[in-house]
């Protein structure tokens, strides 16, 4: 019975996969058995990462993790609602975009604003580096009288949905930086600026906001959600939530274990060994991971702490 769920969720699996990818993971799974031993020492390292301290639940995330970034994960957009910003000097039209997660019920569906012109500035930025793949798609244009009628403004709520879905349709633009930009950066500036502030909790409220557009977004790449789990962190250490900081700095290690990203690996180790004493955890395989970076001749640990690395985003 094991076998044939095995062999089902691997059918499954394939069957998610663009067919591109399929490739990588037969080479995945060759050498999988390979790197089982040298990875479950790292694993073991680390005394919250080991199989054997996992709950159920965590090893079900674990691997729904791991077989997403193998995924082709389909997103959905729409633009439900509209509002008009009317003030002395100007007057626009901001439009509300919500990212969907298609093939289940998606929980976490999380809205940005946008201008008409963020959309165009979006637009000139990608015809610069994909000019040739941008050449079928047409950005919708404002008419020249009526744009804040409630019909021109359906209409155009419309097509913009439907500009978004064609972008994505195409892999190199969704992979883009300018393509996650667009649904990230305004609100990331923000966030960060409100944590070098001080302000924590209105900080945390928006990094957590946009974690789920990034994980949605990111798939392709897991290491662009880092920077922003370790902002969150710090704003969970700074309001005195010990625990969920440490909950967050759990799962942003792995990733930054196995993608070999120096520049946080050695203050991230840092924040959890001190999150791990002040909640009375062993992490003794912690500190010593944490030693062997420092010792290592080319292990190159960032001299600053988590918090001081994070500030720097967004400077």
């Amino acid at each position: 019975m094991h076998l044939q769920k095995a062999k089902l969720e691997r059918f499954v699996m394939e069957e998610e996969l663009e067919p591109h990818d399929t490739k990588a993971v037969d080479a995945k799974e060759d050498s999988s058995a390979q790197q089982e031993k040298s990875s479950s020492n790292a694993e073991e390292a680390d005394g919250g990462f080991s199989a054997s301290c996992l709950t159920t639940a965590e090893l079900q995330q674990h691997w729904r993790a791991v077989k997403q970034e193998f995924r082709s994960v389909k997103l959905l957009f729409d633009i439900p609602t509209t509002r008009i910003i009317d003030q002395k000097i100007s007057k626009y039209v901001v439009y509300q975009v919500v990212v969907i997660r298609s093939g289940s019920y998606d929980f976490e569906r999380v809205s940005i604003e946008r201008r008409y012109s963020d959309f165009l500035h979006l637009h000139q930025e990608l015809l610069l580096e994909f000019s040739e793949e941008m050449e079928d798609i047409m950005m919708p244009r404002k008419k020249m009288t009526g744009n804040f009628s409630e019909e021109n403004i359906a209409e155009r709520r419309v097509a913009l949905r439907d500009y978004l879905t064609q972008l994505y349709s195409l892999r190199c633009v969704r992979k883009s930086q300018a393509f996650q930009a667009f649904f990230t950066h305004k609100e990331l500036k923000t966030s960060y600026n409100l944590l070098r502030g001080g302000r924590f909790s209105r900080a945390l409220e928006g990094l957590q906001k946009m974690l789920v557009l990034q994980e949605k977004l990111s798939s392709h790449n897991p290491t662009l959600v880092v920077p922003t789990l370790c902002a969150i962190l710090v704003c969970q250490r700074d309001l005195e939530d010990f625990d969920a900081a440490f909950q967050t700095g759990r799962r942003a290690l792995p990733t930054v274990r196995r993608y070999e990203l120096r520049q946080y690996q050695g203050p991230l180790l840092e924040a959890l060994v001190d999150l791990g004493y002040s909640l009375g955890l062993p992490v003794a395989q912690l500190q010593d991971e944490l030693t062997r970076m420092q010792d290592s001749p080319n292990g190159q640990v960032s001299e600053m702490s988590l918090k001081e690395l994070v500030v720097q985003e967004f400077v």
